[in-house]
């Protein structure tokens, strides 16, 4: 009885954020569908600027509880510019909750509402959510002989002649970075060594072409690259292993205490357009954030352990950021719900709305 007690309480940390955050969903799209009709005779840029407000609503509530309601304790090495910037955002790859970190940092320049994602093709397939991150501005991408680049340039590049903000996330190791998934790893490493790139231990080897397709393609655009760098605490056993990253129930679960990111803002003139010195260039990015990772987490150090070299410093998300994003998509959806009406609405809106976005998916390019 009380082990079930403590399973059942254990999985409603996850479960109930989880029902939130699904559950304002079809409130979210009916308010952006409004939006989306009343714009069509209006300018691309005023529509733009609306749904990146609308946006940056859904995703604050969002961090609302990865962030305030979890407790994890964010830990910043490096310096944020204080105003927002056109970027392209690039990470390491190791958790569904990635991209949460990206929100996290955008959040604090006032930018939340400019993130898009450069994903995988298989996840614009997701009811609702893979139809509107494209009608965001995200990007799906298919792996090696697969890719379209044609299609990325041409996407970038509308919105770029838009004006358009631009906080654009990529993952360039294109799959995540398991510790227990070794044949990835060795396959990883392997290729480095045939293409005489350093073997790195903690990241997997970069894939360079949607990065540069991306930067090259909005170059007149962009103020900076970020690039970040970030470990999850928790993840090293007593003996010194290092684990997976939490999942996103994982961490919803609270089962991360502390965010340890690492922030290098680098400067246009510092990358090199050619692709193949392009390509030596990330590498050497991501040789950087392997000793990063290495010195977090094989350190003999004690006191270096379960850390990033450097200054660092907690940086607290106030309430009033995410808090009235949550009351606001509440107060949306529990009308709908309360009545026979409004109920019918709410199911045909995730009915209709995730096969209207699986139409559009199939035929988009």
């Amino acid at each position: 009885m009380l082990l079930s007690l403590v399973v059942h309480t254990y999985s409603l940390r996850y479960w109930l954020p989880a029902a939130v955050m699904l559950g304002t969903a079809p409130a979210y799209l009916l308010s952006w569908s409004v939006w989306r009709l009343l714009s069509t005779v209006l300018p691309s840029r005023l529509y733009h600027s609306v749904d990146d407000r609308v946006y940056s609503v859904y995703q604050s509530m969002v961090l609302f509880f990865f962030e305030n309601y979890t407790g994890v304790e964010i830990v910043i090495y490096g310096n944020i510019p204080k105003k927002k910037e056109n970027v392209v955002y690039v990470s390491n790859h190791q958790s569904t909750a990635d991209w949460i970190i990206a929100d996290m940092l955008a959040i604090r320049q006032n930018a939340l509402g400019h993130v898009r994602y450069v994903l995988k093709d298989g996840l614009k397939w997701l009811p609702l959510y893979g139809w509107y991150f494209s009608q965001h501005g995200g990007v799906y991408v298919k792996r090696s002989a697969n890719f379209d680049e044609k299609a990325m340039k041409k996407k970038l590049s509308s919105q770029t002649i838009l004006g358009t903000p631009m906080y654009l996330v990529i993952f360039p190791e294109g799959t995540r970075y398991n510790p227990e998934l070794q044949k990835i790893i060795n396959d990883s490493q392997a290729f480095a060594a045939k293409e005489e790139l350093a073997v790195l231990q903690h990241v997997l080897t970069p894939r360079m072409k949607a990065s540069h397709v991306a930067i090259e393609t909005m170059k007149e655009h962009l103020d900076a690259v970020y690039d970040i760098t970030v470990a999850y605490e928790g993840t090293l056993t007593a003996d010194g292993q290092r684990h997976p990253a939490p999942t996103m129930p994982e961490f919803l679960c609270q089962e991360c205490p502390r965010v340890h990111i690492h922030f290098n803002r680098l400067d246009m003139r510092e990358i090199p357009a050619e692709s193949e010195f392009f390509r030596r260039w990330l590498h050497e990015r991501f040789e950087i954030k392997d000793k990063l990772l290495t010195a977090f987490y094989d350190s003999e150090d004690p006191e270096k352990k379960c850390r990033f070299p450097g200054e660092s410093q907690k940086s607290h998300l106030s309430l009033t950021k995410t808090l009235p994003s949550l009351l606001i998509l509440g107060g949306l959806t529990l009308p709908m719900l309360l009545t026979e009406s409004g109920r019918k609405l709410y199911l045909n809106t995730w009915l209709y709305g995730t096969l209207i976005g699986w139409v559009w998916v199939s035929v988009s390019p």
